[in-house]
């Protein structure tokens, strides 16, 4: 938004890093969250869950919660089918190339069973959805929701991926609980370079769930309007546009009907990225009622029902020469879905980018996906990435302390060389550009490695094991193709922008505005974004996968061009000169060898007003620009981490954390370095304490709050030092790569390298994540040492 206050700050462009725009309103507590928005009438929502992780429904009575205080309706599955509606639909493949297809090796379909909103006859996972109670209050909605009589018959359940994988495993649909089975890349050429090496190293690992917890959880409010018969929804997330979609299929009426509208929203990480039920069901229940409907999701019911992260159980083996020259790299990646398949980009994009930023001749990799009893999984900061990273990165460690090679010097033996990029992987994925080994050694430097030895000293006279871990990183980015801006300029003094990404927490009303700020000559203050609204946004595709800054900038520059373009024949006309006689700059259209001059907004104002000009050339000043991108670009790095252990406690301390990363171009290096300190945060929490705990029997989440589930926090971490490589992506017109998920991507690998590596001493090769002050503690007594 334009401040007036912020009028007189100098311009600043791509690669400088003025402070966030947005967080003034933030701090002076102007932002507009979901529960700050409310209409009038509007009753609440509240939802009943399945106590159950397997149970058949074969009864459920309402009547005595109708009946109850305040209440104004409770609605079942019943009610929402009766109504002629329909189950939610998963689209779980990745949305277009540069990513690989997993097709089954069977030749089989991959099935993917609809998602009621509400449970009809059957429960999948504790927390699923079975009622909705709508009140005047909150404390009526749940006091009828006890009210509700439901007749569960328990069903066996299966909780964990390895087991719902066999034949005898309770089945959760109809089909086999494996629903994706592929094998990628050279299976006979990967097992002939197994079959000549010298050495191999293996690592049989499980890469524990966990789950995003953003700051503000999620909300739903709806309206509907009989006359219009249009649904409003406000609902923040990882975009409007999806939720449009799917909203307008479940209630069965063209997209048109639906808008969804996000302010400010709090945290995405790719958990709010996928439509959740709970938005389709505050549509419904308004146009039922004749009322505005509000929805709150508590934490407690978000560390239930947010989609979660991660899962992945991995058998991985890396083959070697005599002289430690990568031969071939093989896999069998397995997914936990949960109860839905809300995405297999995870399992997808973590098998294609698995051999990492080494040179491997061949790999093979079998994927799977497997239905459990539990809440769905979809991408997470980084999506597959992080766990396929961990493994790679683990398995160099062992091969350099098992086979007795240096493991900075095997890595760089290793590494694909500059000149032989653009590289091919063994899965089909084309490296783009950068300087590896050129990261590397800066990162080694600004890590002080060498001075490690002397550090590892005084902690072991202090009484403390101390460790230290490095590993390198590779993503992609993809994501919806399709994006498109509108950029405005108005005679007032601002720019206005209409694009479909959406900030949760990122920065785009920064770092758009320098861009523009370079491209129109446009103090930044003066731009002014239009987001998070399917009315105004044509394809409000969002914010994942990297692609804001990827595609804003494509499309916001392509409608700079044009605003120049048409700005220059105005001009031409105001100043009565040839056009190729002006020139624009600086925000500012001269005549060439004079000073005879008009800016940016008196060529809009004339557009708009003066009716001397062409008929072509009167209305608003403003340019389009749109792009269908299938192409990726592949941020990479390299970090380090030390580490110090209580040897009486077990407890780990990251000391300190070294991270230089690849973003292409650096619009805004503070937002990027920024990015990259919650994505360190993030790794540290999954590395050492986070963890969503399932009963295996029961299927009963045990981290169910703040009290179970570990959080990192600020007296945890150490203040991290970062830096950027600048490398222009050459599969980006601008050279952009994104930089959000780069500090979490290569972070589990990095920290369990030096946990393992301050341990090595008990003999311990390998401990599994969370690496928890018990588990560290009996690791090294040898009473739980993992040498899997």
């Amino acid at each position: 938004m334009a401040d007036g206050g912020a009028a007189t700050a100098p311009r600043a462009g791509v690669g400088q890093s003025p402070r966030r725009h947005e967080d003034e309103r933030f701090l002076t507590g102007r932002g507009r969250y979901g529960d700050d928005l409310n209409l009038p009438g509007q009753a609440i929502g509240f939802v009943l869950r399945s106590p159950h992780a397997h149970a058949t429904m074969a009864a459920i009575d309402t009547s005595r919660a109708a009946a109850a205080p305040g209440i104004v309706a409770v609605l079942t599955a019943a009610d929402y089918l009766a109504d002629g509606h329909r189950p939610m639909l998963h689209a779980p493949a990745s949305q277009s190339p540069p990513d690989i297809t997993l097709v089954n090796t069977d030749g089989s379909t991959i099935a993917v069973p609809h998602q009621m909103p509400l449970a009809h006859d059957r429960v999948r996972f504790v927390g699923e959805a079975v009622a909705l109670v709508i009140a005047e209050t909150l404390a009526a909605a749940k006091d009828a929701a006890e009210l509700i009589a439901i007749d569960y018959r328990a069903l066996p359940a299966v909780c964990a991926a390895s087991t719902a994988t066999a034949p005898e495993a309770p089945r959760l649909w109809e089909q086999p609980n494996v629903v994706v089975d592929a094998l990628v890349g050279d299976g006979p050429a990967t097992n002939a370079a197994f079959a000549r090496a010298a050495h191999v190293a293996r690592l049989d690992t499980h890469v524990q769930r966990v789950t995003g917890v953003p700051m503000e959880a999620r909300t739903a409010l709806a309206a509907y309007d009989p006359q219009t018969q249009r649904y409003t929804l406000y609902a923040g997330g990882g975009g409007v546009g999806r939720p449009r979609k799917d909203i307008a299929h479940m209630l069965g009426v063209d997209e048109s009907r639906v808008r969804v509208v996000a302010y400010d929203v709090g945290g995405n990480y790719g958990t709010r990225n996928n439509t959740y039920p709970e938005f389709a069901l505050a549509c419904w229940a308004a146009r039922r009622l004749g009322r505005p409907v509000k929805w709150l999701c508590e934490r407690g019911e978000a560390l239930l029902t947010d989609f979660q992260g991660r899962d992945l159980t991995v058998s991985a083996e890396l083959a070697l020469d005599a002289d430690g020259n990568f031969l071939g790299f093989r896999t069998s990646n397995l997914s936990n879905l949960g109860a839905y398949a809300a995405s297999f980009v995870p399992l997808t994009k973590g098998t294609e980018l698995s051999t990492s930023l080494y040179r491997t001749p061949v790999a093979h990799a079998r994927a799977r996906a497997v239905f459990s009893n539990t809440v769905s999984t979809a991408p997470y900061r980084s999506a597959g990435r992080p766990e396929v990273m961990f493994v790679m990165e683990r398995l160099v460690d062992r091969a350099a302390r098992e086979f007795g090679f240096d493991r900075v010097e095997l890595r760089r033996r290793n590494l694909i060389p500059e000149a032989a990029l653009p590289y091919p992987n063994p899965f089909g994925m084309t490296y783009d550009s950068g300087a590896y080994e050129q990261i590397l050694d800066r990162t080694l430097a600004l890590a002080d490695w060498d001075g490690f030895p002397a550090r590892r000293a005084a902690s072991r006279a202090a009484g403390k094991q101390r460790g230290i871990g490095l590993g390198t990183y590779v993503e992609s980015q993809s994501g919806a193709p399709f994006e498109e801006a509108v950029v405005r300029v108005r005679p007032e003094g601002l720019l206005e922008v209409e694009i479909g990404t959406l900030s949760s927490g990122q920065g785009h009303e920064t770092s758009y505005a320098q861009l523009l700020a370079d491209w129109l000559g446009v103090e930044n203050h003066r731009v002014q974004l239009v987001t998070g609204d399917t009315d105004r946004n044509k394809f409000a595709a969002g914010s994942h996968s990297g692609r804001s800054i990827r595609l804003a900038s494509i499309t916001m520059h392509a409608a700079s061009q044009r605003i120049i373009e048409k700005g220059l024949r105005i001009a031409a006309h105001l100043l009565e000169t040839a056009e190729a006689d002006i020139a624009f700059a600086e925000g500012r259209f001269t005549v060439r060898g004079t000073d005879r001059s008009v800016d940016l907004f008196a060529v809009a104002a004339a557009a708009e007003g003066d009716a001397r000009l062409p008929e072509e050339l009167r209305g608003p000043l403003k340019g389009m620009g749109d792009v269908v991108s299938r192409i990726s670009s592949f941020p990479h790095g390299w970090h380090v981490a030390e580490v110090e252990i209580d040897p009486e406690t077990g407890k780990v301390t990251l000391d300190r954390y070294t991270a230089i990363d690849d973003v292409g171009r650096a619009v805004n290096p503070m937002i990027i370095h920024g990015q990259t300190h919650g994505g360190i945060a993030q790794g540290m929490g999954q590395a050492l304490m986070e963890e969503c705990v399932v009963d295996p029997e029961s299927g009963q989440p045990l981290a169910g709050s703040f009290m179970d589930y570990a959080m990192p926090r600020a007296s945890d971490l150490p203040f991290f030092a970062t830096d950027l490589s600048e490398v222009p992506s050459t599969t980006h017109p601008l050279g952009f790569r994104g930089g959000g998920e780069g500090g979490v991507t290569p972070a589990l690998g990095v920290i369990i390298n030096a946990v393992v590596d301050a341990l090595a001493e008990f003999g311990v090769t390998h401990i599994e994540m969370p690496a928890t002050p018990e588990k560290v503690w009996r690791a090294m007594r040898g009473t739980e040492r993992t040498n899997a």
